[in-house]
């Protein structure tokens, strides 16, 4: 598994203001999708593509453009949908599945509860939006869910993620044989023992969505 940590200027200030306890929902719904499209930006650098013949005004040329089948754009339900807009408008003709993961609170195993997704992800390369890299279990099992349909390149977008999350998904990946990568805008200094990231910003979802009751 690969750890990229984008280092950019516009990067380090979107987070900025994402941490600050101040910043209501409509702006961190919104800093959130200009930071997801930055970070998609350095995710999709390994993305795949093949060559393509055009003709310019002014003569014939070759260029490319995404290889077939087309990515597949996976966001973790639910704050993981606040991510899909700042991903799509930077790679638009991907498909979009999605995935339902939950937590049991007393076995920390986690589980699937909703998925929409190809039965048969052969040959995929899949982009997983989740916000925080936490503890690392539901990654995992998202990661596991797609390459036992057959994904075989998976790159994981987060906004932030904790040394131990990042730890438990390497031990929570080993033996698989398919390239893993996570990009994300920091990584921070830890979980507390409510498995917060700390200074992290936060409930993702409920400072995306408003809190659920």
């Amino acid at each position: 598994m690969r750890l990229h940590v984008v280092n950019h200027p516009l990067v380090s200030h979107k987070l900025t203001v994402l941490r600050d306890e101040n910043t209501d929902s409509p702006t961190f719904r919104r800093l959130t999708d200009e930071l997801v499209t930055l970070l998609a930006y350095e995710a999709t650098r390994e993305v795949r593509v093949e060559p393509m013949g055009i003709t310019t005004p002014v003569a014939p040329t070759t260029g490319v453009y995404l290889a077939q089948p087309k990515p597949m754009v996976v966001p973790i339900l639910r704050a993981g949908l606040g991510m899909l807009d700042g991903m799509m408008r930077l790679l638009p003709t991907a498909e979009v599945g999605f995935l339902g993961m939950v937590r049991n609170e007393e076995t920390l195993e986690a589980s699937t509860y909703a998925e929409r997704l190809p039965e048969d992800l052969s040959g995929r390369q899949c982009y997983v939006l989740d916000p925080m890299l936490a503890t690392g279990g539901t990654l995992a099992a998202a990661i596991r869910f797609l390459t036992d349909r057959g994904a075989d390149d998976i790159t994981a977008i987060c906004l932030l993620v904790a040394p131990e999350g990042v730890a438990n998904l390497e031990a929570g990946l080993e033996g698989l044989d398919v390239p893993v990568t996570v990009v994300t805008a920091a990584q921070d200094e830890k979980l507390n023992e409510k498995g917060y990231i700390v200074p992290g910003l936060g409930d993702a979802g409920d400072r995306l969505y408003g809190v659920a009751h």
